[in-house]
């Protein structure tokens, strides 16, 4: 041995501490590969969508003691990479004849109980070729969706039937509610003024421009568009509105929410009675 390290010009003790480190390397070698073999698991179950930050979160729920950045590597290293959504349509376009609101939360994004701040917002779906638009109508309070509506257009109707099934499904009686939205052109119409005043609901909107100004509607559509099969596209607009309508009764009566103690939003709000909001939507 001595001979072929002279031979090869490496130092002994280097090539003997290398030596007794092989069964360490052999080690994390085997750990890293069943650790890899669970991380492709989980991003197969979430339909290839989840990244580091999920993946990890992930793991840590199984018990799990692992470091964000071994994760990241292995993901690196093995070529496993989650969806990254791109916006690829604009959803709030300032109206020319838009009628402004003020901001009624000033950033304060709960309530205690349900009824008292609502917020809503449009994003858009993948169908075929084309695009269908989905408006939401969140009760702040339980995070629950109380109303929603899609179609293949983004007018002021599309805001204005979802805000009639959230009425519809809190019974008609919702005078005094805040409804904060972003500054689109369909939630700055006359219109859509209209019908909120009708119902007795008071208009409030954030800032122009910022996404945080209605973070609850953005969080919303990312969970959907993350645990939904996003990636592949809808053959017809009515697939669509299936799986969207089953997402969301799952959403609204199973999916435990962290902010709510990990209760789901239905629970939240009454946990001894089954929830009704699904059947005022279907309505």
């Amino acid at each position: 041995m001595q001979r072929l390290c002279r031979v090869l010009a490496v130092n002994r003790s280097a090539y003997y501490k290398w030596l007794a480190g092989a069964e360490a390397r052999a080690s994390r070698a085997a750990a890293d590969a069943e650790l890899v073999a669970v991380i492709r698991a989980e991003h197969a179950a979430s339909a290839g969508t989840y990244g580091v930050p999920r993946i990890h979160a992930e793991l840590r729920d199984q018990g799990r003691s692992v470091n964000r950045k071994r994760v990241a590597r292995l993901m690196r290293r093995h070529d496993i990479v989650g969806l990254h959504l791109r916006r690829r349509y604009r959803t709030t376009i300032p109206g020319k004849t838009a009628v402004p609101a003020a901001d009624l939360l000033a950033g304060d994004f709960t309530a205690d109980r349900p009824n008292v701040k609502w917020c809503g917002d449009i994003t858009y779906l993948r169908v075929g070729r084309s695009w269908m638009f989905l408006a939401t109508v969140i009760d702040l309070y339980s995070r629950r969706l109380i109303g929603y509506s899609m179609a293949e257009h983004m007018r002021a109707e599309l805001v204005i039937d979802a805000l009639r099934h959230a009425v519809a499904a809190r019974g008609g009686q919702v005078d005094g509610v805040i409804f904060h939205a972003d500054h689109g052109s369909q939630y700055t119409s006359q219109r859509f003024t209209k019908a909120c005043a009708a119902y007795g609901i008071r208009r409030s909107m954030g800032a122009v421009g910022s996404s945080t100004d209605n973070a609850v509607a953005e969080s919303w559509f990312a969970a959907l568009k993350r645990e939904l099969p996003h990636g592949a596209r809808w053959a017809t607009p009515q697939r669509a509105r299936l799986d969207v309508f089953a997402w969301i009764s799952f959403y609204n009566n199973r999916r435990r929410h962290s902010t709510l103690g990990y209760l789901c939003p239905a629970a939240y709000e009454n946990p001894t009675k089954p929830s009704t909001t699904m059947l005022a939507l279907a309505a």
